[in-house]
């Protein structure tokens, strides 16, 4: 497994080296995360449980591009913004174990302010 601040400083490396810094912005970074996500979804739009089970299958390979491209966009952003993505996960992590303690919501998809 390769760690964030090696996955950052290849996607910036790869920008730089064609120098693509020059037309990212948050704005149009985020627009670009968001159509990613939207490729995602695509790969799980109108199918049964059943359809997707063997869609899932036999296009991993393409779904792992598309969420790769998510965590692309993800990663740049974050550097561009100074923001440390992991130590940004961690602490929401902990305030989610404050919002969903594990007593009032395993095994439940609750909303936590109707725990």
């Amino acid at each position: 497994m390769t760690d964030i601040k090696t996955l950052t400083e290849k996607i910036k490396k790869f920008r730089d080296d064609r120098d693509w810094k020059q037309f990212d912005n948050p704005k149009d970074m985020a627009i670009s995360l968001t159509l990613e996500v939207a490729e995602v979804l695509e790969h799980f739009q109108w199918k049964s449980k059943e359809e997707l089970d063997v869609y899932l299958r036999l296009h991993k390979e393409e779904v792992a591009d598309e969420l790769a491209d998510v965590l692309h966009w993800i990663l740049l952003i974050s550097h561009d913004l100074g923001i440390d993505i992991g130590s940004a996960l961690i602490k929401k992590l902990k305030k989610n174990e404050e919002k969903y303690p594990i007593e009032k919501s395993k095994g439940r998809h609750t909303k936590y302010n109707k725990l």
